[in-house]
């Protein structure tokens, strides 16, 4: 199974999170604050973090400002606050979900096992051949070899990005509304989704437009959704 990362300064969660996992089979690895979950990251091979906010010497949305500069491993933040701008935060420094304390614990081992499966099936790790290039204008993307290129420059998505970004390249044209990409990435009910999917959009545009508020590649349809233009 995976390997998976546990950050929190608060011991007793560390090892209640550790129990659940490894009864599904995973590998745990712990760190108490963002400095030794860096470390961690660093020197061992890791599938998955779970990070909580609030910690000493680094805390959990700096360290995931940190690890985004050079891993795409998907990253679930864990927060006693549960304001939307506390989440809306959490997803714009790159995690790739949210769960707020007091969590139930089955509800963070689905959302793991939701996460490790996208990743397993269309971020860095996976082996599976889809035999597809998709192009527009100087955007590729292969997803033979879960690539992405703008005018040849290689560009770094997350798992969650990058699977937007395929969804919408791949119906280059049509317009997705957010629940419709929503259900499609997250594979549940869209409830409340708009904040979610606009900052993974947003994300989207600042790496692969040269412009991001004028973008010529992920365009808005005021009113009905996302779309990837043809060009």
């Amino acid at each position: 199974m995976a390997n998976i990362l546990v950050c929190d300064d608060d011991k007793d969660i560390v090892e209640a999170i550790h129990i659940y996992l490894q009864q599904e089979g995973h590998q745990v690895l712990k760190a108490y604050d963002g400095v030794q979950a860096m470390q961690v990251l660093r020197t061992q091979e890791v599938d998955l973090l779970i990070i909580d906010v609030m910690m000493p010497r680094l805390d959990g949305i700096r360290a995931t400002l940190k690890i985004r500069e050079e891993n795409s491993l998907p990253i679930i933040i864990l927060s006693a606050k549960s304001e939307d701008a506390d989440k809306i935060l959490g997803l714009n420094v790159g995690a790739d979900d949210y769960v707020t304390k007091p969590f139930n614990p089955l509800e963070l081992v689905a959302r793991v096992r939701s996460q490790l499966r996208r990743y397993m099936k269309l971020g860095s790790v996976s082996q599976e051949k889809s035999g597809h290039i998709y192009e527009t204008g100087g955007l590729m993307v292969d997803d033979d070899r879960k690539e992405v290129t703008v005018d040849g420059e290689p560009v770094r998505l997350t798992p969650i990005e990058y699977n937007i970004l395929l969804l919408l390249i791949r119906h280059q044209g049509r317009v997705y509304s957010i629940n419709q990409i929503y259900e499609n990435i997250w594979n549940e009910q869209a409830i409340a989704a708009d904040n979610t999917v606009a900052v993974h959009i947003r994300h989207i545009r600042e790496k692969i437009e040269i412009n991001p508020k004028e973008p010529r590649y992920l365009k808005v349809v005021w009113g009905l959704g996302y779309k990837v233009e043809k060009i």
